[in-house]
């Protein structure tokens, strides 16, 4: 093979440079070496080299190519910046590449990918601006490259940053800006561990690969910025549609609501509008936390209190737990709470429905006690002229009471409430008045009843035959809403026009009877006080002062004494008249001996005076034994 071939044949098969020595050599052993050998010698290399760096070209090209295409598909910008860094440490050849970005908030800029490294220390370096070679290169936005880091003087040289340098054991060092217009982002290194120069060529390839870095930060920041703005869109888009609906349901509840109203609905009709619009649980409550409608459980009294306290001051529905309350007020006035427990978070457009529904709920009650206070009045003038005026035409009673559901033919007892009652209530005696009527309009129109205010004390006229137990139970129930003891006295059955008069009547002797009785804040019946309460009744004239002093006068020593000596001399007196004045009979019922009922008995006579057996005497000792038994019992 001739020399020239052999060259040939070297460069085709890309020989190493030290290999094109060889033909050479071999001519000059056989002393056929010439010049014009020589000459190709260095031609195939020079040859070689153009070769070598086409190739080397083509090698960046392709590296270039591949991380656009990288860029072109952009989802992840971890996994592009790895790949650049990558692509960086093949085509320069070197140990190890990395990629720093620039924190604006803490003026420094930190290391953010790397390839070949194998130090912690060194992969989580931050360097100040200006400081090492890559803070400075991140300062000015100039290229940096060294041969040996370490002995290089350029560069201000920090503690942390040389010793992560020397971790990593690297020397040559070259780092390029990744810019963004005129604004340097951050850097992108090649590194080896031993001592090399760097072309000029392979800067420029480094700063290629740098720009293809700055835009892929600044893609996936637009894209970032994008998909946030179609998240919001899409976000804005699902509050639109959300309001659309809340405002298409609080439509819908408007019209209900208001047809309700106007078809005379009730409280029950206002709480099924709100569930059916809104789901949930809805309770209505009056001003005294009683239910109207609804099955929800009632809050505890003093959370529900501040809840709808709250709601007023407010004037809106306010949360508390998983509960919405809802005051109903009109004007100044409270007229209850809705309590409501929605199946799912509850828009703004629904509260409104809630605060609406409350305003209608005050609208209903409103109109409500309006109609009932007009029937009151109805019902209050009927039982006024029956009671109040001679009755003269007893059947256009009849009929007024039967147009309200009244039969004055079927049993009724008269209730009359002392005037006293209202003096201890906690609002103002004209307030007690005022709600007292309005409680007793209602508790009787509840039963079939009538109720009047008259010369200042309630009357109230109830279907049945049982006086004291009504009187009882509105002295119970009118007491709670007063706050404060009530005297209720009754009387009856009692039929008819007539008869209802005179109960009414009776009713009032009966109230009388038990304030002389000292029995204030009862309800008790006149046929339950017996006779004593008739007499009362008839003889006394609202006062308590007569009663006390016919007591001391007919028995009041002997209440005197048994009170300073512990004595029983009450008692024995009580059991001998009611064993008809029989010592034996009275000392069995006390369990002594028949001569202590004597002995007790001549105490009294020294008491009373010897003439306390006389009928007419005994008479009086007798009514005043009953009269002591009621104030004290």
């Amino acid at each position: 093979m001739t020399p020239l071939v052999h060259l040939l044949e070297l460069l085709e098969r890309e020989a190493s440079p030290v290999e094109f020595e060889a033909p050479l050599l071999r001519a000059r052993a056989d002393g056929t070496a010439t010049a014009e050998l020589e000459a190709a010698k260095n031609s195939a290399l020079r040859v070689r080299a153009l070769l070598e760096r086409r190739r080397r070209r083509e090698l960046e090209l392709s590296g270039l190519y591949d991380t656009a295409s990288d860029l072109a598909g952009l989802r992840d910008l971890d996994s592009v910046l790895t790949a650049i860094v990558h692509r960086s440490r093949i085509l320069l050849g070197t140990d190890t590449a990395y990629l720093t970005l620039n924190d604006p908030e803490q003026g420094d800029t930190y290391m953010r990918v790397t390839d070949g490294s194998i130090s912690a220390r060194f992969q989580q370096l931050r360097l100040p601006l200006g400081g090492g070679l890559g803070g400075l290169v991140a300062q000015t936005g100039t290229p940096y490259a060294t041969a040996d880091y370490a002995a290089d003087a350029r560069f201000r040289h920090l503690g942390d940053v040389d010793e992560g340098v020397r971790e990593e054991g690297l020397v040559a060092i070259l780092g390029v800006p990744l810019r963004l217009g005129a604004r340097v982002i951050g850097v992108l290194f090649a590194a080896n561990r031993t001592a090399r120069p760097f072309a000029r060529e392979e800067m420029a390839l480094l700063g290629s690969l740098a720009a293809h870095a700055a835009v892929a930060i600044d893609t996936a920041r637009l894209l970032a910025e994008t998909q946030a703005a179609l998240a919001e869109l899409s976000a804005a888009n699902e509050v639109i549609r959300a309001h659309t609906e809340s405002v298409e349901r609080a439509a819908e509840a408007h019209d209900r609501m208001t047809s309700l109203v106007l078809r005379g609905g009730g409280v029950e009709d206002v709480a099924a509008a709100v569930t059916a619009t809104l789901g949930g649980t809805l309770l209505v409550l009056d001003t005294d936390g009683r239910t109207l409608a609804g099955d929800l459980p009632a809050p505890e009294p003093r959370a529900l209190a501040e809840a709808v306290s709250a709601s007023r001051a407010e004037g809106h529905a306010v949360r508390r737990s998983d509960l919405w309350y809802a005051a109903v007020v009109a004007g100044t006035e409270n007229l209850g709470a809705l309590v409501f427990r929605p199946g799912s978070p509850l828009a703004d457009a629904d509260q409104h429905i809630l605060e609406r529904a409350a305003l209608v709920t005050a609208l209903v009650l409103l109109f409500k006690r309006n109609v009932a206070e007009a029937e009151g009045r109805v019902r209050g003038e009927l039982l006024d002229d029956l009671i109040a005026r001679p009755v003269r035409d007893a059947e256009a009673l009849r009929s007024r009471a039967r147009r309200i559901g009244v039969d004055l033919d079927a049993d009724h007892v008269l209730v009359a409430v002392g005037d006293d009652s209202f003096a201890g209530a906690t609002v103002s005696p004209g307030a007690a008045r005022q709600r007292a009527a309005s409680w007793a309009a209602t508790y009787a129109a509840t039963r079939s009843g009538l109720a009047a205010a008259r010369d200042g004390r309630l009357v109230l006229m109830l279907p049945g035959s049982d006086a004291g137990g009504a009187a009882r139970a509105i002295a119970k129930d009118l007491g709670r809403i007063l706050g404060t003891p009530v005297t209720a006295g009754a009387c009856g059955p009692a039929r008819g026009p007539g008869a209802l008069a005179q109960a009414y009547k009776e009713a009032e002797r009966c109230v009388t009877a038990l304030l002389a009785l000292g029995r204030a804040g009862e309800g008790s019946s006149t046929s339950e006080l017996g006779f004593v309460g008739l007499l009362l009744g008839a003889v006394t004239d609202g006062g308590d002062h007569g009663v006390a002093k016919f007591l001391q006068h007919a028995i009041g020593p002997v209440v005197d004494y048994d009170t300073r000596r512990g004595t029983a001399l009450v008692k024995t007196l009580e059991c001998y008249f009611g064993a008809g004045g029989s010592l034996a009979r009275a000392a069995e019922q006390l369990h002594v001996h028949v001569n202590t009922v004597t002995q007790r008995l001549d105490r009294v006579a020294q008491l009373l005076g010897t003439d306390w057996q006389r009928p007419e005497r005994a008479l009086e000792v007798q009514l005043a034994l009953r009269l002591h038994r009621l104030r004290t019992t």
